[in-house]
Order: C-alpha cells, then sequence, then structure tokens
C-alpha cells in the first residue's frame, strides 16, 4: 500500500520535477510573443526547439479563447515531443483545456491560490513578482517558481514594474523556490542577472524577434551555462582555505 501511495505521489509530482529539472540544466524559458501570426510563431517554437529551448510559456493577449486554446495545443504537442514543457500565461483555465503543463499568473491575474486549485497538485505554477513581499505569499500559493522583474526595461511589456538587478538580488536571496528574471533580457546581459542569483531567465524579443532564432537560443543557453560555469569559479576562489567545494555535499 505504502509502494503505491509513493507511486502515485512520484507521477503526480512528475512534470513539476521535470519542470525543475530542465530550469537547472538549461535555464532558458522562452516566452512567446503575440505579435506574431500563428504559422510564425509554430515556426519559431521549432527553430528555438532545435537551438535547444526547452521551457516555454504561451503568452496570448490579443485572441479569443477558442484560437488560444488551439494554438497552444499546437505548441504543447511540438514541445512535448521535444521533451520540454509549455506553459499558458494569465489562464490556469486554457493551461487545462489546452493541455499544458501549467500556468503563470500576474498581480493582476487570477489569485495564485486559485490557479493552484484549478491546475491541481500535478501541474506547475510561476508567479510573478516585482516587489518582495510578494514573493512569500506565492510560495505560499504552492508556487514552483518566481518570475521576478522587470529587470530592465522592455518593449513587450511597456507597463510592466521596473524591478531592476538590486531588487532581483534580494529576491534571489529571499526566494525558497527558483527566481526567474524577466524583462529586457539579452544575451550580453544574462551574467549580471545570474551573477545575482537568478536561477534562469525568461526572454521574449531576444528569442521571438530575431532572423534567427535557433541561433539566439543557442546563444542564450550558452550565455547562461558561460555564466554559471564563471559564478561558480569565483565562488570556489574566494572560499576560506579548507572549506568544502560549493557544489559538495
Amino acid at each position: 500500500m505504502r509502494r503505491r501511495e509513493h507511486n502515485e505521489m512520484q507521477t503526480e509530482f512528475r512534470i513539476r520535477g521535470e519542470f525543475l529539472r530542465l530550469l537547472h540544466t538549461t535555464g532558458v524559458y522562452a516566452v512567446t510573443d503575440d505579435a506574431l501570426r500563428p504559422e510564425e510563431l509554430l515556426q519559431t517554437v521549432d527553430a528555438l526547439l532545435t537551438g535547444g529551448v526547452r521551457l516555454f510559456q504561451f503568452r496570448d493577449k490579443r485572441r479569443s479563447d477558442r484560437d488560444r486554446v488551439s494554438i497552444a495545443s499546437a505548441i504543447a504537442d511540438r514541445v512535448h515531443a521535444q521533451g520540454g514543457l509549455m506553459l499558458v500565461n494569465d489562464r490556469a483555465d486554457l493551461a487545462v483545456a489546452a493541455g499544458a503543463d501549467g500556468a503563470h499568473v500576474g498581480q493582476d491575474d487570477l489569485p495564485a491560490p486559485a490557479a493552484r486549485a484549478l491546475l491541481g497538485p500535478s501541474r506547475v505554477l510561476g508567479v510573478s513578482a516585482s516587489y518582495l513581499p510578494e514573493i512569500g505569499p506565492a510560495e505560499e500559493a504552492g508556487a514552483d517558481y518566481i518570475g521576478f522583474g522587470a529587470i530592465f526595461r522592455t518593449d513587450t511589456k511597456a507597463d510592466a514594474e521596473h524591478a531592476g538587478l538590486d531588487l532581483l538580488s534580494e529576491a534571489c536571496r529571499q526566494a525558497r523556490i527558483p527566481v526567474v528574471a524577466i524583462g529586457g533580457i539579452t544575451e550580453a546581459r544574462i551574467a549580471d542577472v545570474i551573477r545575482r542569483g537568478a536561477d534562469g531567465v525568461a526572454a521574449v524579443s531576444a528569442l521571438f524577434r530575431t532572423d534567427d532564432a535557433a541561433q539566439a537560443a543557442a546563444a542564450l543557453l550558452d550565455a547562461v551555462a558561460r555564466s554559471r560555469s564563471a559564478e561558480i569559479a569565483e565562488s570556489v576562489r574566494r572560499r576560506p582555505k579548507g572549506s568544502p567545494l560549493p557544489f559538495q555535499g
């Protein structure tokens, strides 16, 4: 009986665990651009998958719910075929309808506890935050990660609250769950963001508004990997003599 309950629990949390694993291994989270036509969007998703991205968030503020579910389902099929995961922005109900792996909600969207109730315990829940007091309630609601920003000014969301790098540092220190930096993320800015403690980066323009999405994906993935390696090397250099290495248990 205990073994069956254990297996059921493992299955129940498999998707959430896989999201965290992919965030840890890749560090790049692609948020779709609703300015693209559906066929362009799907082509870009395919290119990003080719480039190595495995985490996606479908964000669409323009279309009808029927169209959103249709497009989200098509993206989810492509992403799942490559071993990736896809969340839906704002709408937990559409995430369930589209067969997505979870939802990401903002401070003005469906409250995080209600989103978790709709998603159930098996799907991923992300919550946006721009201020430190917003982190605790998100964690208590069962969020799997925090999307913190906007770190830099961004044309994608002109009304986004500006958080900045210093606040990101404090958010990463306070949060008990992974923090994903979003807002104006470019290849050149990734090192600064990772240095402040972010577990990953989310990007729209850098991935969906480029001539070569596959190359852009590979460049961002490489920038995250190099920045993480640099942080480990710096941590080792600064450690007191005789203390354990940062990656030792």
